[in-house]
């Protein structure tokens, strides 16, 4: 798995949100919602500490993350988070990375 984070939104996070010193910003699956791979499940995002990341990027000085417990959610995909213009708010795409997936997931 790999997080990228566009300029856009990256510019987001920036302005957004703080993010203190040994912490970053986590993404993880959450119940609810949808996304282009999930049914029932959304993109969840928190400013938590790493404990067990499965993949972190660092970006502008702001670390980016997964962790451990979340591999169901992402295993098989990247993740890149945009910038919605429209709604003014990060969004998340998923595109497959060749791990293999867990089938009924």
């Amino acid at each position: 798995m790999k997080i990228t984070v566009t300029p856009e939104a990256l510019a987001w996070f920036q302005a957004e949100v703080e993010v203190p010193t040994g912490q970053g910003v986590r993404f993880f699956g959450k119940v609810y919602g949808k996304t282009q791979v999930h049914d029932g499940f959304s993109v969840g995002m928190t400013i938590d500490t790493p404990e067990k990341p499965i993949v972190k990027s660092k970006e502008a000085g702001i670390l980016f993350f997964a962790e451990e417990a979340d591999d169901w959610f992402f295993k098989g995909y990247d993740l890149v988070v945009a910038y919605d213009e429209k709604l003014k708010e990060p969004k998340y795409e998923f595109t497959e990375n060749g791990e293999e997936r867990e089938k009924g997931l």
